[in-house]
């Protein structure tokens, strides 16, 4: 089987499509990546010395999409992922739409002239800011959590249907009409597509900045001695997210791509769910423990007031994709915290490397 994977020498498309590789044999890889996220151009040279073809280009540019060789199956994790970008001065709207939307679109036309299939990793900000500010929360000591249930969310998480009303951010806007081109696609031209919503992704080797990828920034800052501040919601720390391990959506890529043709629901979330959960406040208990020689970097004087964007719990119900995939987490989140804290410990200039 051949596979082209965009974002390849990202966080989540090199750890892919290294557990790829491992998991299936006879897989053929080709990668294209336009090395925009700082520190990614350190994975190039470790994936072609695999065997995969990197190549260095740009999804919106169509020219350089047709000179790929021919795929089975596009997996599609090039995006910018930031929620606030288009918005916080560093990357322009348009510039969001033109990578992660007119990107995909490229690659949806590439699928429809190679007859391929089609799996896009989504996220969990396609969802309803008011929305989920909105519900029910009970503030413990150490976290929010829901205690109640309704007919898409619960203390396991939201569910596929939660609401996806605007505002969503332009970089979830971006993604959820991404989803719905690639639908759209597939069903006028006959190629299947998978959309796999995913929770916060984490491990070691993650280019980590305060607004994506958030373990992993945590971590390296408190190890590295640079201040952290709580922000909003009471300035506690108190907002949860989950956390998931890139590697454990491997088997079931596989699956995806081995049965296109499985009949059910397109679209799956595929999260550490709520035991993979963690909140700011209980990431600082476990840096303290686990790095008990260094001082506590957070910044006392609290940021109280909310930010735009910024929501207190956001935890993705991995349920339909165990129903439909047998699938579920496999990494701890015990297990990705502490391959970050190795990986903090054996690089501790990581932030200047990736910091944008």
């Amino acid at each position: 089987m051949n596979i082209l994977i965009t974002g390849i020498c990202g966080f989540a498309g090199s750890v892919l499509a290294r557990t790829l590789l491992q998991q299936q044999a006879g897989l053929r890889i080709t990668g294209i990546d336009n090395l925009s996220r700082k520190g990614s151009d350190t994975n190039v040279e470790t994936l072609r010395q695999l065997g995969i073809d990197v190549r260095i280009g740009d999804v919106r540019d169509a020219e350089a999409l047709a000179t790929l060789p021919r795929a089975d199956f596009i997996i599609d994790c090039a995006a910018n992922p930031s929620v606030l970008a288009g918005v916080d001065g560093a990357s322009s709207s348009l510039g969001v739409m033109q990578h992660n939307l007119y990107g995909t679109v490229n690659l949806l036309e590439l699928c429809k002239s190679w007859n391929a299939g089609f799996i896009l990793l989504s996220t969990s900000r396609v969802y309803s800011i008011p929305a989920l500010a909105s519900l029910p929360l009970v503030e413990n000591e150490t976290r929010f959590s829901i205690e109640a249930s309704a007919h898409d969310w619960s203390p396991q998480g939201i569910a596929e249907n939660f609401s996806t009303e605007p505002p969503i951010s332009l970089y979830g806007s971006s993604k959820l009409c991404s989803e719905l081109l690639a639908l759209e696609y597939g069903s006028a031209f006959g190629f299947p597509v998978w959309i796999n919503r995913c929770g916060v992704l984490a491990g070691a080797g993650q280019f980590g900045k305060a607004d994506q990828g958030i373990f992993s920034y945590w971590i390296h800052s408190w190890r590295a001695g640079r201040p952290l501040r709580y922000i909003g919601f009471g300035g506690n720390g108190k907002q949860v997210r989950d956390c998931l391990h890139p590697r454990d959506l491997a088997s079931v890529l596989l699956r995806q791509m081995n049965e296109p043709s499985l009949a059910g629901p397109r679209i799956h979330h595929f999260s550490g769910g709520s035991e993979n959960s963690m909140s700011l406040h209980e990431l600082s208990t476990w840096c303290t423990q686990r790095f008990p020689d260094l001082p506590n970097p957070i910044i006392t004087e609290e940021q109280p007031q909310n930010r735009p964007f910024d929501i207190p719990w956001l935890v993705l119900d991995p349920s339909r994709a165990k129903q439909t995939w047998n699938w579920q987490p496999q990494t701890p989140l015990a297990e990705i915290l502490e391959e970050i804290a190795q990986h903090a410990e054996t690089n501790p200039h990581w932030l200047d490397l990736v910091a944008s």
